[in-house]
């Protein structure tokens, strides 16, 4: 299961217009109450988008497969598919699935005893690209592939398609009727995309003949040429398409890293792309600098970007080094002048070019979260987790990331479905909110005590140990670009004779400019977002770079200071024991002054250690390894990282801040259980009790003595919780099935083996003339309705 389909990514990273809702296909429209943030898409009636036109959409790479069920498909193949395959349910504008018309009439639980049966009333215009009809065949076709009976099909999930026993042909050929081994409460899940049985009908033809190209399709475009060198698919209209035409003619996917992605839509390479913190701010300082007419700095180039922070005496001193006596410095440093003069020059380029564009945002379908590990350690003791989870104020968290681009802070309240979704409810007070004195009661009552006498040597943690496997982190390369850029411990002041302070500004300064207030390299708590930690995106990968899907929890590095806070103590001893001497003699040599009347003095009693104002129990400090990663697009998640852990401070917990490289974080740090506290996402998707359950079930021993912890990185699970889930997911009543997931959710929050915190940014730069696309939010794109707007017209102008 760890290498399940991430169907909550085939569908939730984008959005969908309104789409009709068949009878007997929807869903109640009450429950979740209203979505966070709405879509922003600039939604525009289909008569008001012009007909033709090219659209330049950035993703992050082209597809390794375009079959959705591989392990290795991503975000990419599950944007082509939506727009050339079948989707029989679609996500509206809350993350619900509704029937789609330009393929299903109807779709129906039609008996429930003695088993469930579902049928499907295909549209009659519905075709594959060849001229056949949609049919049966395609249905048993891809059940048998991925059903898991036979292994030769290498595919990454079967949850759903196991527990049917029949499909057959219905009263007519549009009729197909799907008869269940077992009830399956997430029904609709299936058969989303939907491939041809050209595809599905051989285990070749499912493993190789749908990586590189779809012969067949079905939907509003048709796949065109992939060009690997140029970074480029194509997908062109579909002539064959029965329903609404495409308003454009080409999309045209463009692979290009985030980070570069401002450069390439001021180049004109792109006219849509998904875009970070920074991205959005450099958008806005164009248009505000548009506005102004003149907001410039000193010969027309901008007030920002490279060398706005150079001092009048930095210039001075740079001119007078290229002036200077010294031929090769004046060399270097005219090498470097020009240089800084062309960055200038091709910033300034950009940023008139990037005043054309707009950002559209919302939230993702998507939640970050704390993650505590509770295998083994302090954190294995509910109680411990339950106080961490009490010490955070969630909704200054959530400030910290969404208040600053405009976009409601509030907390996420489920860990199964977001705000909008039918199956959202805020089950946190299962949990409790914040409070200071009851975090600090229930470590009391786990036996943590401040002042307790420390009896490990300086650095040693008291979470999981093990010198076997552990990482050596004095043999990692340190410093920035490394991935390890060292260790900043909150709450570990001076340990000498017990002195802590208690306060974060007495604590020593750590690396990268940590001063204890939020600030991390100059950045504030309310640095730029772009998060590009996503739980279920990793795990494939994760799951790839190990022997098998199962994941054993290695034990922890035995993480120590060794160097510096031994030497601190050492010093504090040889301190202690010369301040019985005035230190104006000279060293004593063998025999010299020695008075062999009087008895040699004493050692100096080496003073008692103690944990201070922090945390102790059993001779060793409280103290959390918190992993997080060190890339550039993750600069908000260790704002909030560090917010964190000063409320945590405030408790008498101390963190260990590590900072690693983004390649390994998840790996090696996340699904290997090398860490105390983390920061992730998970995506959200419409069928928590299939998607979810795998997330948070109980890990269970294998034969090997290895832990099987499916895709449950934080190792905590109850029966019970397994329980919910499983009737949740054959329960066919759906208001019953989705209150037995609230139910499922309020014992995940009482297991306190996570904490929802906010639902992650959406950023857009997109041209103002584009239609029907942006910042999707929870729903599915139409693609068909995607375009460019007709120019306003005489009439509309006099308006």
């Amino acid at each position: 299961m760890s290498q399940r389909r991430r169907r909550s990514l085939a569908l939730l990273t984008s959005g969908v217009l309104a789409l009709p809702l068949l009878t007997g296909c929807g869903a109640g429209e009450d429950e979740g109450g209203p979505v966070a943030a709405g879509q922003d898409i600039a939604t525009t009636a289909r008569d008001q988008v012009a007909d033709g036109g090219v659209l330049r959409w950035a993703v992050d790479s082209l597809p390794e497969t375009l079959n959705t069920f591989q392990a290795d498909a991503d975000g990419t193949t599950n944007r082509i598919a939506g727009a050339v395959l079948p989707q029989l349910f679609v996500l509206d504008a809350k993350g619900r699935p509704v029937a789609n018309p330009d393929y299903l009439e109807k779709a129906e639980v039609v008996e429930r005893e003695p088993k469930q049966v579902v049928l499907y009333k295909l549209n009659q215009q519905a075709v594959w690209s060849d001229g056949r009809e949609v049919g049966a065949a395609d249905f048993v076709a891809q059940w048998r592939a991925l059903n898991g009976k036979d292994s030769a099909y290498w595919t990454a999930r079967n949850a759903g398609y196991e527990r049917i026993e029949k499909i057959e042909r219905g009263k007519t050929d549009l009729e197909v009727k799907i008869t269940f081994a077992k009830p399956y409460a997430d029904w609709r899940s299936l058969f989303t995309p939907l491939y041809p049985k050209q595809v599905m009908g051989t285990p070749d033809a499912f493993n190789e003949g749908a990586r590189g190209a779809l012969k067949v399709t079905a939907g509003p475009f048709g796949l065109g040429a992939i060009d690997k060198k140029g970074g480029t698919a194509a997908l062109t209209r579909n002539p064959r398409w029965w329903g609404q035409p495409a308003k454009l003619d080409t999309m045209v996917l463009t692979a290009v890293p985030r980070a570069e992605r401002p450069a390439a839509l001021a180049a004109g390479k792109l006219d849509l792309a998904e875009i970070d913190r920074a991205g959005a701010d450099r958008i806005a300082l164009a248009r505000r600098d548009a506005a102004r007419k003149g907001g410039s700095g000193s010969g027309g180039a901008p007030a920002h970007g490279p060398g706005a922070a150079m001092t009048p005496a930095q210039a001075t001193l740079s001119w007078a080094v290229a002036f200077g006596a010294d031929e090769a410095k004046a060399t270097a440093e005219k090498e470097t002048r020009q240089k800084h003069t062309d960055a200038v020059k091709r910033y300034a380029a950009e940023q008139d070019a990037l005043r054309t564009f707009t950002v559209r945002k919302s939230l993702e379908p998507a939640y970050t979260q704390l993650a505590m590990n509770g295998a083994s350690g302090p954190l294995s003791d509910e109680r411990v987790r339950r106080a961490v989870a009490r010490a955070l104020d969630r909704k200054a968290l959530a400030e910290i990331v969404l208040k600053p681009l405009g976009l409601p802070a509030k907390p996420v309240g489920s860990h199964l479905a977001l705000a909008g979704q039918q199956a959202y409810a805020d089950n946190s007070d299962a949990l409790g909110g914040q409070d200071t004195q009851a975090a600090q009661a229930l470590l009391a009552d786990a036996g943590w005590r401040r002042g307790g006498k420390l009896t490990e040597p300086p650095g040693a943690k008291a979470g999981p140990e093990s010198a076997e496997g552990a990482q050596d982190d004095a043999k990692t390369p340190s410093g920035p670009g490394t991935g390890n850029d060292g260790l900043y411990i909150v709450g570990q002041d001076d340990e000498r004779n017990g002195d802590h302070g208690g306060t974060h500004g007495s604590r020593p300064e750590g690396p990268e400019g940590h001063s204890g207030d939020g600030v991390l390299a100059g950045i504030p708590v309310n640095g730029p977002d772009g998060e590009i930690v996503d739980a279920d995106a990793f795990a494939v990968r994760a799951a790839q770079g190990l022997p098998s899907p199962v994941l054993a929890p290695a034990p922890f590095a035995a993480r120590q200071q060794a160097s510096l806070l031994a030497q601190a103590a050492a010093a504090g001893a040889v301190g202690a024991a010369g301040s019985v001497d005035d230190g104006k003699r000279s060293p004593a040599r063998d025999g010299d002054g020695a008075d062999p009347a009087k008895p040699s003095a004493p050692p100096a009693k080496q003073a008692v250690r103690t944990s201070g104002s922090m945390l102790a129990k059993d001779g060793k400090a409280l103290s959390l390894r918190f992993v997080l990663p060190a890339g550039p697009g993750s600069e908000a998640l260790r704002s909030v990282g560090e917010r964190i852990a000063q409320m945590l401070h405030k408790v008498g917990v101390s963190t260990e801040i590590t900072k690693v490289a983004d390649e390994s974080f998840f790996k090696d740090h996340i699904a290997s259980g090398q860490y105390d506290l983390a920061l992730y996402s998970w995506p959200a998707t419409a069928y928590p009790a299939t998607d979810a359950r795998p997330i948070f079930a109980k890990p269970e021993p294998a034969a090997d003595g290895s832990l099987l912890v499916e895709q449950n990185y934080t190792r905590v699970g109850t029966d019970h919780i397994d329980q919910l889930f499983d009737q949740a997911v054959g329960e066919l009543d759906e208001k019953q099935s989705r209150e037995l997931m609230r139910k499922a959710d309020a014992r995940i929050w009482a297991a306190a083996g996570s904490v929802p915190l906010y639902q992650r940014p959406e950023l857009v730069a997109v041209k103002p003339a584009l239609a029907n696309a942006g910042a999707f939010g929870l729903g599915a794109p139409r693609y068909q309705d995607i375009g460019w707007k007709k120019p306003p017209t005489a009439k509309d102008k006099k308006k």
